[in-house]
């Protein structure tokens, strides 16, 4: 455990401040890491959640240092417990030519390189323009000539991101945990990204990594199915720890960041991808702006930022594709955020989902740790 737990952090984890979750054998704890020692911070801020909305990341009880690893019968969860899990789709202009390639493809993997061929020349252009701009609107009305016009393009290119919520509240799985993909796909992959992490009030504190899986059939068929194709048990994961702002890291550190992904299959396959945040179209801030909206998120919120990375090679037949096998072992990492790595099952067959808020409150309570939260 110990090593594991040190091989997640960044190299530079000494000098950074993180903050993260544990299951402990009386129930959910809030962990930080403050020059490379680990601190209990439970009893005097039972949530993230609540610590990011008071700044509370400093004090508690130390553990020891993170060489040491976590005590004996700890485990790693999901640094985020309250907070609404929100995502951006199509922030990338690849992301968007692989999105009307699968809503041309209604969902056939089968189609989808022959359809891609086609397209990319013609809707390359959108790689140069500024979302929602008068060139953006010109680019839209010429391709609205050409038959070439998408839903997936609109929000690529026009004023208005995608915004969607990814996973219900305490639903995310950590480090190390299984992650599944729904048994009746035959067409996904994951979504290497970085996420946000913010206070009620849209104010960003942090960011860690998350693999936004998502089910590229069913969205395909349909964009209404979009809940379908991404909603489902332990289809969300974010970890290590996030990392929080300070002198060390920033918001400019999330916009150069690199995030690279390698996926090895249970048969011997490899496959390598990296998703670069210098490319995105819309930058974080804005990103997160429109995700807070009219809305409020008295909790706060985390926003997955979206994804260059969509793979295309053929992992079996000829023109199939990419798609996940039962036992792929995916590791998303970068250099400031540490590694994230989770195992593929099935949804059906991950463990089940059994500490929704009612529960969580329930513990805490009995815990004496209700006026903590």
């Amino acid at each position: 455990m110990a090593e594991n737990l040190e091989c997640m952090l960044p190299e530079d984890y000494r000098q950074g401040t993180f903050i993260g979750r544990a299951l402990s054998p009386e129930g959910p704890v809030v962990i930080t890491i403050r020059d490379g020692e680990l601190f209990d911070l439970t009893e005097q801020c039972a949530t993230v959640s609540g610590a990011v909305a008071r700044r509370e990341f400093a004090g508690g009880v130390a553990l020891g240092p993170v060489s040491g690893g976590l005590p004996q019968g700890w485990t790693l969860l999901s640094p985020v417990d309250l907070q609404a899990i929100k995502a951006s789709g199509v922030t990338f202009a690849i992301s968007a030519i692989e999105r009307v390639i699968e809503e041309r493809a209604r969902g056939d993997s089968a189609k989808a390189a022959e359809i891609r061929a086609m397209l990319e020349d013609q809707v390359g252009a959108i790689r140069e323009v500024v979302p929602g701009s008068d060139e953006a609107m010109r680019l839209k009305e010429l391709l609205i000539g050409q038959a070439m016009w998408s839903q997936y393009l609109e929000v690529a290119i026009g004023p208005d991101a995608e915004i969607f919520s990814k996973s219900p509240v305490l639903s995310t799985v950590g480090a190390g945990a299984l992650i599944g993909v729904r048994s009746d796909s035959s067409w996904n992959n994951p979504e290497p990204e970085v996420v946000l992490v913010c206070d009620s009030a849209g104010a960003v504190v942090g960011a860690t990594l998350g693999n936004d899986v998502n089910l590229r059939d069913f969205e395909g068929r349909s964009a209404l199915l979009l809940s379908k194709a991404k909603d489902n048990t332990a289809s969300c994961s974010i970890g290590p720890f996030i990392r929080l702002f300070d002198a060390t890291f920033g918001i400019d550190d999330v916009r150069s960041a690199i995030v690279d992904l390698r996926i090895d299959g249970p048969e011997g396959y490899v496959l390598e991808g990296s998703n670069d945040m210098r490319q995105i179209s819309r930058d974080p801030l804005d990103l997160v702006a429109q995700c807070l909206s009219e809305h409020h998120y008295p909790d706060g919120f985390v926003l997955f930022c979206g994804t260059l990375f969509a793979p295309v090679q053929d992992r079996d037949a000829p023109g199939a594709g990419f798609t996940h096998k039962i036992g792929d072992k995916v590791t998303i990492s970068s250099p400031r955020l540490g590694r994230l790595v989770n195992e593929v099952t099935t949804s059906r067959d991950a463990p089940a989902w059994t500490m929704g808020i009612g529960e969580f409150v329930r513990n805490l309570a009995g815990r004496g740790l209700i006026e903590k939260i």
